[in-house]
């Protein structure tokens, strides 16, 4: 699709091609809709009961693992119990993650899309990152050494012998 583009992003493994480290000049459309939920059941279902799980794995992907996903989850979890808005915080992930890989913004402003639909806005967000490579329950730290050892055999511990038996 965008074959004449540079890459940019993380080059992980991914069954999605077409959205796989490349990055036009102008803005490009998310991989999946706002309503796609449905397209990944179990991140639907975590996200609608455990929301600070999925925003801490995005986080985590996003801050290019300067901050952890408990770390972020949990920050996330408790401005949402004294402020009840986690949405502005989340918000805040979402036009970094737009502006790191050049998404549109659509169909509404960050703020307003997390503040009116948070799961769905967090589900999208989630699906993006995997169809761009990134295996979520790895984190930031486990797709860079995914990524250093793609193409090189893992090296295994020898298999030792017991010595003699009767």
């Amino acid at each position: 699709m965008y074959a004449n583009q540079p890459a940019t992003g993380v080059p992980v493994g991914s069954t999605n091609q077409q959205y796989h480290m490349q990055q036009p000049a102008g803005k490009v459309p998310w991989s999946t809709g706002l309503c796609d939920c449905g397209s990944d059941v179990s991140n639907c279902c975590i996200t609608c009961w455990c929301p600070c799980i999925t925003f801490g794995q995005i986080a985590e992907i996003v801050d290019q693992g300067s901050t952890s996903c408990g770390a972020s989850g949990a920050l996330y979890t408790l401005i949402g119990i004294f402020t009840g808005c986690a949405c502005i915080y989340s918000c805040f992930y979402r036009q970094r993650m737009r502006s790191q890989y050049m998404l549109e913004d659509r169909p509404c402003n960050d703020c307003c899309l997390h503040f009116c639909c948070e799961t769905c806005a967090l589900c999208q967000e989630y699906r993006e990152l995997k169809n761009r490579g990134f295996d979520m329950a790895l984190g930031w730290h486990g797709n860079m050494a995914r990524q250093q050892n793609q193409g090189v055999p893992m090296p295994t511990a020898p298999v030792m012998d017991t010595g003699m038996k009767r």
